[in-house]
């Protein structure tokens, strides 16, 4: 558990938050609402633990004995309710372990804060039984719902929430943040940062990842051969590629990457922006190569390709198609 120092960006959350807290102003339902990974449980939870802080600060001590206990998640006054199916959360689960443990007053706190992960899983029932509780809430009671799409929530509890929106954090400040937490060198950094589209929680999860490692040297080592790639050859790259089929999706942000990188040189000459520095020799050499209109042509076929996998267009059909067209251009 992070306190709110400890959190990458989120300034304005943070900020509003901590408002509340010294001006005594906390409300009773709370929507953090964020992609995965963004840092909505850090949040979260350095709120709840600020809450029961034993000093009564706008930032958790993390030593006095509650801020101990929320530290190993035993804090007996920050319920995390959790639910048995992966893809529902029920009304069983709502009505077990917030409706009918609200009514208890807090063991050792001020304030009873209850944390739903997920919480875009609650059914129509659930949300209508946690309706009841938003409506008419303990003084003490503070609900946090954790969710990665809040359009999904029924609009009578939008509108009983302060809705909270996570933004995406510079890429310079998590470039920066994981060479010097992580010590990883400043290319593997950019690649993460750009990668990871202000998401701090994916940007680390890249930078120890072996998986994605491989991943981003399998889509390089295919582009920069294209070229040399005779037709019948090109089954054998289909089949190459098919081999990463559950990771299509961040094959494909790779190659757009790259492209960018390519059209950014060709722009401006500059090798300090671009994302794949460690490749500046084969960006330059593509972007001699390539026409404006020809990298558009890269960009928007693998745009379209996206949009064909996501639609179920046969794999091997939309990769041949794809290839083809890199190598037209």
């Amino acid at each position: 558990m992070a306190g709110f120092k400890d959190i990458l960006g989120h300034e304005q959350i943070i900020e509003h938050l901590q408002n509340a807290i010294a001006m005594d102003k906390v409300s009773h339902a709370y929507i953090i609402n964020g992609p995965d990974k963004s840092g909505k449980m850090m949040l979260a939870e350095a709120f709840a633990a600020t809450l029961q802080c034993e000093k009564g600060k706008t930032e958790p001590c993390m030593e006095c004995h509650s801020c101990r206990q929320a530290q190993n998640r035993n804090q007996p006054d920050i319920v995390y309710v959790q639910h048995e199916k992966p893809n529902t959360i029920s009304v069983d689960d709502i009505r077990t372990q917030l409706n009918n443990d609200i009514a208890i007053k807090p063991y050792s706190s001020k304030y009873k804060v209850y944390i739903i992960d997920e919480a875009e899983k609650m059914n129509v029932q659930a949300q209508n039984a946690l309706l009841k509780t938003i409506e008419e809430p303990p003084s003490y009671a503070v609900i946090l719902l954790l969710t990665t799409n809040a359009d999904l929530f029924l609009p009578t509890i939008l509108s009983r929430c302060v809705t909270l929106h996570i933004k995406a954090v510079p890429d310079e400040r998590i470039k920066n943040y994981l060479m010097s937490r992580y010590q990883i060198p400043d290319y593997q950094a950019d690649v993460c940062a750009a990668f990871a589209q202000g998401n701090v929680g994916k940007a680390i999860q890249l930078a120890s990842s072996e998986e994605f490692h491989e991943l981003k040297a399998a889509a390089l080592q295919l582009i920069k051969r294209l070229d040399d790639i005779e037709l019948y050859e090109m089954a054998e790259a289909v089949k190459q590629i098919s081999s990463y089929k559950l990771e299509i999706n961040d094959y494909f942000d790779l190659m757009m990457i790259w492209y960018r990188d390519v059209l950014y040189f060709k722009a401006t000459k500059d090798v300090n922006k671009l994302v794949f520095k460690d490749e500046v020799y084969a960006i330059k050499k593509q972007a001699e190569q390539s026409s404006y209109n020809g990298i558009e042509a890269i960009l928007n076929a693998l745009h379209k390709a996206q949009v064909r996998l996501n639609a179920n267009v046969n794999f091997d059909l939309v990769i041949e198609l794809l290839l083809l067209t890199i190598k037209e251009n």
